[in-house]
């Protein structure tokens, strides 16, 4: 069944379901403004998702037709997958930070394989088991690659600059970069009065920067033609502090539902990371490679049955929190390992 919320004030969400994920569906926002709706994030690019997508529109008296703008809050396949078709269908434009139309521009521009190759090389570093990098090389070897999510997502026009109010007729969004889930993630915070004038600042979209039951991925984005070590954990306490400090009066994220009281959410946030990093140097009081850790990381369920894709992002996650360690002068590289194991200090 369709879903659709009125949020007041001209704010609407959709709901468009992610096929086969867990998470269910991506919240797309609908911000009226005087010149036609604009959507922040599209969805998953799937017929269903589609359907839902034109369908909730409709159930709001508009279409894909009449959308004049596109505001994506970052760069993954459930929240700017569609962006391209509704482009096609309305000449909308479509916005988003530097840092993440730099990674879909590289997708684009990468040969059929290269992200294969790159990742099956990144598992090897981090100690992944010839069993688990064999499907990857297989995959590559068979030409199984045009099917990858995200290889032609679309290139945006507009650029999204940090701090700066978006060019939205009779709306006041501004553009807050919070890095960490993806390098070039957003939120935007809605500076006009609740409609409901619920204490606090405006409103935030969040995207899944700030969720009130869920901890977002944080893993690694790089290219790897940069040999820059980067620190997507620590972008990601900070980004949260930042947003803590709005003072919003409610959250309306991309997943699960709207919230209140963002400053106490990003309380458990930090406790939670900084709860997760303690226990993870007591499992390093012995030398292991990013992948034994994750292997004895704290999950949603055992390793033993966590999917082979989720074992790729599990370990990015494993990496990130290392990196983290390292940076605090918490962990080291244990010296004349290969792959690199690490040690608490």
């Amino acid at each position: 069944m369709r879903q659709v919320t009125e949020h007041g004030g001209g704010v609407w969400s959709i709901q468009v379901p992610i096929p086969d994920n867990p998470l269910g569906h991506t919240l797309v926002h609908v911000l009226d403004t005087d010149r036609g709706p604009v959507l922040i994030d599209t969805g998953w690019d799937d017929p269903a998702s589609w359907t839902e997508l034109s369908d909730g529109l409709a159930a709001l008296g508009t279409s894909v037709r009449d959308v004049h703008g596109v505001v994506i809050t970052h760069h993954h396949p459930d929240h700017h997958g569609l962006s391209g078709k509704v482009r096609e269908e309305s000449g909308a434009w479509i916005a988003m930070h530097a840092a993440d139309t730099a990674v879909v521009r590289r997708t684009r521009e990468s040969e059929p394989g290269t992200w294969l190759d790159y990742l099956a090389r990144k598992l090897a570093t981090v100690g992944a088991p010839e069993e688990h990098i064999a499907p990857l090389l297989a995959a590559r070897s068979g030409g199984r690659t045009r099917t990858l999510p995200g290889l032609r997502s679309a290139l945006p026009d507009r650029e999204i600059v940090p701090g700066e109010l978006l060019d939205l007729a009779g709306r006041r969004l501004r553009a807050i970069w919070t890095p960490g889930h993806t390098p070039g993630h957003v939120c935007l915070h809605l500076e006009e009065e609740h409609p409901a004038r619920l204490p606090g600042h405006g409103r935030l979209f969040s995207g899944d920067h700030l969720l009130p039951g869920i901890s977002p991925h944080i893993g690694l984005y790089e290219d790897p033609d940069d040999a820059t070590v980067t620190d997507p954990l620590g972008d990601y306490l900070d980004s949260l502090e930042r947003i803590g400090r709005l003072g919003v009066a409610e959250v309306l994220p991309a997943h699960q539902y709207a919230f209140a009281d963002a400053a106490g959410r990003v309380r458990e946030l930090l406790d939670h990371h900084e709860e997760r990093l303690t226990g993870l140097l007591g499992l390093l009081a012995t030398p292991l490679t990013p992948w034994q850790l994750a292997e004895r990381m704290e999950w949603n369920r055992p390793w033993e049955q966590i999917p082979y894709g989720s074992r790729n992002i599990a370990v990015s996650e494993a990496e990130a929190h290392v990196r983290r360690l390292v940076k605090l002068g918490r962990a080291e590289a244990a010296e004349g390992t290969d792959p690199v194991a690490y040690v608490a200090v």
